[in-house]
This record gives structure tokens, C-alpha cells and sequence, in this order.
């Protein structure tokens, strides 16, 4: 397939270009020059090349008649900064600006792509408790993670009349190298590591290598459109997590980050740590997805015997 990608040079883009080498990608990225670099690596590490342009902007496009698909995964990372007006509003027009750009670019089209997978997050149903959610639970969260989730996912949905929209709601992607594992893997190792508030907030999470496979299983399965949950099948609750954790390093996890602490470090953020999300994958699973890694400890000692990405 001939795919636009948006955000593939993220850590989720990145790794789908590197596992489906067998689609033609065009890349939008704001340096041109570095990820030129990047590809010629990928080309020395592949067993084919890689089909990969880049492009700076979507001016250019008039229309996108030359694609069969769209994946739109860009946006300005959500909690690496403090959410000041100023960072609240770079993080939404990151992702509602470009998202209306490619809906505009579908209305244009004459031979639109077939399908649209777009970018959303767990986030869109706020602090849920244990409570299991599923694609088909109602979305009610009132703070700022799920007011930036669900605007951006209508703005997406404006392309259903002319493609199959998939809305790619993730959750805590794992990789040994980047993303939320990248960030802990540091003082669990020293043996600083430890629960996050109470402990009892359920943790939502995913292989990358299962993510990219559910992507590409959306991407070619034309039943599934609206909402995935992309998620692996049990969440598991922060204290149970950073305890698997633990013991995939053979360190212990005894110093518990307190609530008012982790607010006054991250502020408003926080609750993307604190809030409870039992998100569960019922579409993937509905239309035969299957998961490499179900269970935590699994994907844990994958992960950190095999650091790939």
C-alpha cells in the first residue's frame, strides 16, 4: 500500500515503517535532513529497502488521490512539559490542526484513500476506576487528556463519508527504548522504583510489537472502523506493575512516589499517572487479533532481554 504517514518518526512510527516494509511510505516531519540520515540506517539494517520519502509540509497536496491509506500519529508529546495555557494549546492544534488538514485533503480527493487511521488515546475516557471500559462504554471524562482526545477524534471522523475512519485509542505503549518504560527504567534500576499514589490505580498497557501488529490488522481489515482500544487484553494496577517491573530487574520497588508529590513535580499532568483506566481490547479481540503478549511479565522480560526498540 501506499501509505501518508504523519508522526513516522515517532517510536510508534518508526517501528511500523521498520516491521511493513512492504508498503511505500511518505513521511511528513519537520527535518527533512536528519530523517534522511535515519533512512539510509534503515536501509543498511534491512533485508529490503526501505520505501520511504519525507516531506516537510502538506501544502504541496492538493488532494489524495495517489494514497490507499492515511495514518496519522503526530503530536506534540503530552507530558514532558508542564500543561501551561501556552503548552495546552500547542498540545491540541499539534493534533487537531494537521488532523483537519488530511480531513480536508479526503474531501479534495476524487479516489480517496481507503482508510484513515488516526491517532487518539485511553485518555478520551477519563479517571474510570475499576471499572472495565470497553469501545462501546460512554465517554464522560471531563479533564483536559479526554477534552484533547475527544475533539480530536471528531475532527477525524469529519473523513468518514469518504474513507473507513479507525480511531487508534492507545494506551501505555511499552519499548525498552523511549515511551513511558524508557522513563522508568532508570531509577527502578538503581532501586529507586516504586508504586505512584496508592498503588491501586489500574494501568492500561501495550507491547509496541503488538500495537504495530494492531495497526496493520486495522489497516487490511475492512470490518473494523471507529474506536480500537489498543491495549493488551488484562490492564494490570500500578502496584502490581511496578512490582512485575521490579522483578524483571531483580531490584525491588519500596519507595512509593506520594500523590501531592507527583502534583506538585507534574502539576495538572499528573493525572495521566494518577487516574485508573481497566481499558479493554473488545474490538481487536472480537475480530480475531492475536496477541504475541497478553500477560505483563511476559512483555516485560521481552522487552528488557530483547532491547530492539
Amino acid at each position: 500500500m501506499k501509505i501518508l504517514m504523519t508522526g513516522g518518526t515517532g517510536l510508534i512510527g518508526e517501528a511500523f515503517i521498520k516491521q511493513f516494509q512492504e508498503h511505500q511510505f511518505t513521511v511528513l516531519t519537520r527535518s527533512i535532513s536528519s530523517q534522511s540520515a535515519k533512512l539510509a540506517v534503515f536501509n543498511n539494517n534491512a533485508a529490503m529497502p526501505v520505501k520511504v520519502d519525507f516531506i516537510d509540509t502538506l501544502e504541496p497536496l492538493k488532494n489524495l488521490d495517489g494514497f490507499d491509506a492515511v495514518i496519522n500519529l503526530a503530536g506534540e508529546p503530552i507530558i514532558d512539559k508542564r500543561w501551561s495555557p501556552k503548552q495546552k494549546h500547542i498540545i491540541c492544534q499539534s493534533r487537531w490542526s494537521l488532523t483537519q488538514q488530511l480531513v480536508d485533503l479526503f474531501t479534495n480527493s476524487q479516489t480517496p484513500p481507503v482508510v484513515f487511521l488516526s491517532g487518539s488515546a485511553i485518555g478520551v475516557y477519563g479517571d474510570c476506576g475499576d471499572q472495565p471500559v470497553t469501545e462501546d462504554s460512554a465517554v464522560e471524562g471531563t479533564d483536559f487528556a479526554s477534552q484533547l482526545c475527544r475533539n480530536w477524534e471528531q475532527i477525524a471522523l469529519g473523513a468518514a463519508p469518504y474513507t473507513r475512519v479507525v480511531l487508534l485509542r492507545t494506551g501505555i505503549v511499552l519499548a525498552a527504548h523511549g515511551g513511558a518504560l524508557g522513563k522508568m527504567l532508570l531509577p527502578f534500576k538503581c532501586g529507586l522504583g516504586g508504586p505512584i499514589g496508592g498503588g491501586k490505580q489500574f494501568m492500561s498497557w501495550i507491547h509496541y510489537q503488538d500495537h504495530i501488529n494492531a495497526m496493520q490488522f486495522a489497516l487490511l481489515k475492512s470490518s473494523i472502523s471507529g474506536a480500537v482500544n489498543l491495549v493488551a487484553p488484562e490492564a494490570q494496577t500500578n502496584s502490581v506493575f511496578t512490582q512485575t517491573l521490579a522483578k524483571a530487574l531483580n531490584r525491588l520497588a519500596v519507595f512509593p512516589l506520594p500523590k501531592k508529590i507527583l502534583q506538585l513535580l507534574l502539576g495538572e499532568s499528573a493525572c495521566l499517572l494518577l487516574d485508573s483506566q481497566n481499558i479493554v481490547p473488545q474490538k481487536l479481540m472480537q475480530s480475531g487479533f492475536e496477541f504475541k503478549f497478553h500477560r505483563l511479565k511476559l512483555a516485560l522480560e521481552n522487552l528488557l532481554k530483547s532491547p530492539s526498540v
